[in-house]
Formats: structure tokens, sequence, C-alpha cells
């Protein structure tokens, strides 16, 4: 069969390159920030300029490829999976960690055909780590094949998470709850880096066993759940079943038996669908 997409990815990777590059540049001058859905959900210029580059390389290079990405849609631009290949672009993954210095910020892209995710590129700005990974072909950082995690016992286990931008009490009392049952199993900490995209590369990396969030979107996973496939893991949603991309809830995690039981300590909220913001916007 003739690899069809690997001149997709290697734009990829080269676009992911050029705009770290840009986020690097940025991280030492004046960020002109911007409010999106509260004072915790934020949007920056360089977000919008990134964006930008990567759209319309794509566009140029692949003019028959539909796009998905953070910007477009706080833009008003739908947010729908169809058939067509789909590139799915988180240009500052980590606006927050990106405005205060706090050095993890990644450039995420995804890229599905069919509805199905075919290869994701992950790279972690600051760090300089490139992680990619092709359906079938698997997993690197740097070019160095990633492995998750062989442990099997939760009580041995890091988990990922992230508190999200979502300020309301129910929806906090939710993350706390579950933060809460999942400390007290017991597993050896929980921790954070404030992007999902690389929270994902660390499970993939076989640093941490599990990630799990509610209120991320697919622009968020969308790259980082090849990366974790490919590394051997799994991804399911918080509530034990299959992972739907636009449900805006992920478990990713180095085997079954772990993410099943973080399912059952999940106090599990519905965000708005991905696919639904264009519609009730």
């Amino acid at each position: 069969m003739p690899d069809l997409w690997q001149d997709a990815m290697d734009h990829a990777v080269s676009l992911a390159r050029t705009a770290g590059t840009l986020v690097r540049e940025a991280v030492q001058n004046d960020m002109k920030v911007m409010l999106k859905s509260s004072s915790v959900d934020l949007v920056t210029k360089t977000d919008q300029k990134v964006e930008k580059l990567i759209l319309e390389s794509v566009k140029e290079k692949f003019p028959t490829h539909s796009f998905i990405g953070e910007e477009s849609v706080a833009a008003g631009e739908p947010c729908k999976l169809s058939d067509s290949p789909t590139w799915i672009v988180d240009p500052v993954d980590g606006t927050t960690n990106f405005v205060h210095g706090y050095p993890f910020v990644a450039v995420s892209i995804g890229f599905a055909v069919n509805k199905k995710l075919e290869f994701g590129v992950v790279y972690s700005c600051i760090e300089d780590k490139m992680y990619t990974a092709r359906r079938g072909k698997g997993a690197f950082c740097n070019g160095q094949p990633l492995q998750v995690s062989d442990q099997k016992e939760i009580n041995q286990s890091i988990i990922a998470t992230e508190f999200g931008s979502d300020r309301h009490v129910e929806v906090v009392d939710k993350i706390f709850s579950s933060m809460r049952n999942i400390l007290c199993l017991p597993v050896h900490g929980i921790r954070g880096v404030g992007s999902a995209a690389i929270n994902m590369c660390l499970v993939a990396s076989g640093c941490v066993e599990a990630y799990y969030e509610m209120g991320i979107h697919c622009w968020d996973i969308a790259a980082g759940v090849v990366i974790v496939e490919e590394a051997g893991g799994v991804l399911m949603d918080v509530d034990g079943g299959p992972l739907d991309l636009m449900s805006r809830r992920v478990i990713a995690a180095n085997n079954k038996m772990i993410a099943e039981r973080i399912s059952e300590q999940i106090d599990a909220c519905a965000p708005l669908r991905d696919d639904r913001h264009s519609v009730e916007k």
C-alpha cells in the first residue's frame, strides 16, 4: 500500500518546528493577552499568528483538506469532523503557561481521514522535544521510540490531570471530587504540566501512567491520541466507554486496567460538545 499521508506528516513536523520558533521568540517579548470565555481562558496574538501560519500553509499545499483550529473555531468557524482529510490544530497548547513563562507550551497538530486519526505531531517548544506518531508505525520523541509504562498497579502510579478553565462551582466540585477519589486509591501522586498535549506525551513516554481531563477540546488531544496509542497506550471516555474526540472528555493510560480504575473514580460532568459549539454559540 502506498504511504498516502507521509508528505502531510512531514509538512506538519516542519510547520510545528517553525511555529515553535515563533513561540520561543514571543516568550522573550511583551505579549498582548485577550480573554476568551473567562479570566482564566486566555488567547494571545501568538496563538492567532501561529494558527494563521499553519492554516495558510496547509491551504496552499493541500487545498482540498479541511481544517479545525482553536482560534478558527473561536472566531466562528464550525467544528465538524468530516470524512475529508482534516488537520486539527492547537497553535499554542498551554497559553496560560506561555503568558506566565511556565516552560510547558506545545504546538499540537493532529490529522484525521474518514474521521480516524492518522498521525499526530506535538512540539514542546521550550523543551525542544518533537513528539511524532503515525498510525501503525510507532511513536517517537526526537526520533527515539516511545513506550508507555508497564506498571499495572494503580497504587504504584502517577496520574496527570488539569483543572481546566471552567470556574463554575459545580464543575470545580466535580474536579476536586474526582481528584480526591483518585488520590485516595491511593496513587503515588497527581501531576499536571498545564498542557493536555504534553500530558499525553508524558503518558506515551512512560513518565506517568495516565492522564484524564474533562473540559478539554478536540484540538488539545487529537495529536496526543495517536502518540499514546502508538506507544502502546489506551484511550477511553471518562465513563469507561470509547473515546469520542468531540466529547471534551478523555482518559489516556498505559493500559486498560489503569484506565478503568480511574474511570471508576471520576465524578463526571458533560461539557458542551465541540461539534455543538458553532450551533449553540
